[in-house]
Parts: C-alpha cells; structure tokens; sequence
C-alpha cells in the first residue's frame, strides 16, 4: 500500500515538473529570484517566452498589466519574443505569458526601471508685483530621490519669514510666493535634487519682478462711452429741432 501511494506521489510530482517547465521566459537583462527585472530608461529589454518541443504549435499570448500585446504574424508559435524599451510608465510594468486558451499556466516578469531626475538648465520667468509666483521642478526618479531643496540667490529660501510655501509629492516640487515684491523675491531660483543613486542635479530659475500694470474694466468703460455719446446726440437732435422751430 506505502509502495503504491509513494508511486503515486512521485508520479505526481513528476507531471507537476513537466508540467510547470512546459511553458519558461527568459530575458536580457536577466530577472532576478523575484522575476524581477532592473532595466533603465530607453534602453532596451528583450523577452523571450518558450514552450517545451511537445508544444511548439501551440499559440502563444503576450500581457502587460492585464492588457493583451499584439504580436507580429508568425511571432506567436511555439516561441514569442518581445523587445520593449521601458519609458517612465513601464517602472512596475508586469509582463505575463501563456499559452492561448489557457491562462492558468502562466509566467510573468515585472520590469523595476532605474532613471534619474530629468533637471537640468536655466528657464526665464516673468511675473508683476503683486502677482503670485509658482516654480515647478520635475522630481520623478527611481530610486525616489533623498531631498529637493530650493535656494534663491544662493541661499535657502525662508519659508516662514518671505511668504513661500513648497509643496513636494514626488513627481513634482513646487515653489509658490504669493503677492511678490521686488525687493524680495526677484533673482536666481535653483532647485536642487539630492538622489541616492545618481549624482545631484539642478535647475534654475532666473525670475524678474516687473512693475504692476494698471488694468481698467474695459466693459464698463465701454457702456459709460456709448451712455455718454448717446446722451450728447440726444441733446444736439434737440437742439437742432429748437433751432429749426425757430427759424420758420
């Protein structure tokens, strides 16, 4: 009885093996113990899905995030091959494969892409006195970056004593200063990205405060013209009309 129930466990084991070897994805760069793939921005990833010999006619099916890859004719027999080049939207991507009309067996990959903050250069910006000022730095990178700082003329911007507020949620940091004055927030703005990766990276902004512009109610104006106009050609139609009674 033991010697039949351990050949029945063992032949058992022997499907699941074949079984759960019968369908593999390979990939360069290789995944790791948690089929997880280190790639880095635009650079390209190849994926490669097989089916074991007992299957190569078999069609194959290609997913990223649930949502069906279309395949080129001919790329879908037996072995079905992908090159994708990640872009920011790819960090966390989930490429699954299997075979068609089965998607119990399955195998999947998942791409984690390293990219730095794309900062960089220097971006003029004008705004009146009084107005308010709102800077933006792009902050997205993977690893998340350390620290964003914002300086102004090379020292740190006080939030308590020159009416800044920052605001940081890690795609974007975003500067404001509400009703600016000349003589405190014109100058040279640098964001700076500390990131624990790559090395720092910053952007600056040369901002200039103009004089305020003096803006009239254009619409109102406008309607006091044409009351004003129209009364003045009711008072000469009048007066025309007196001076012709008393000329007959």
């Amino acid at each position: 009885m033991k010697f039949i129930l351990r050949a029945a466990v063992f032949h058992f084991l022997v499907l699941y093996v074949v079984h759960v070897l019968a369908i593999n994805i390979d990939s360069k760069p290789p995944f790791n113990g948690e089929r997880v793939i280190q790639a880095e921005l635009n650079k390209p990833v190849s994926l490669v899905c097989t089916l074991d010999a007992t299957q190569a006619d078999e069609e194959l099916v290609w997913l990223r995030n649930d949502a069906a890859v279309l395949l080129k004719e001919g790329n879908n027999k037996g072995r079905s091959s992908l090159c994708v080049t990640p872009i920011y939207e790819d960090n966390g991507a989930k490429f699954t494969c299997h075979q068609k009309g089965n998607s119990t067996d399955q195998v999947s990959v998942t791409l984690n892409v390293i990219f730095a903050p794309n900062i960089s250069g220097t971006v003029e910006v004008t705004v009146e006195e009084e107005a308010d000022l709102v800077l933006e730095c792009d902050t997205r990178a993977n690893p998340l970056v350390s620290s964003v700082t914002w300086s102004l003329n090379g020292s740190l911007v006080d939030l308590l004593a020159d009416g800044f507020s920052v605001i940081n949620n890690g795609l974007i940091s975003q500067l404001t200063a509400n009703k600016v004055k000349k003589s405190l927030h014109g100058g040279m703005y640098t964001c700076t990205v500390d990131s624990p990766m790559y090395n720092d990276s910053s952007r600056h902004f040369q901002v200039t405060i103009t004089d305020k512009t003096l803006k009239f109610p254009l619409g109102p104006m406008i309607a006091g013209l044409v009351v004003v106009g129209l009364t003045a050609l009711l008072a000469a139609v009048s007066r025309w009309r007196k001076i012709v009674k008393c000329c007959k």
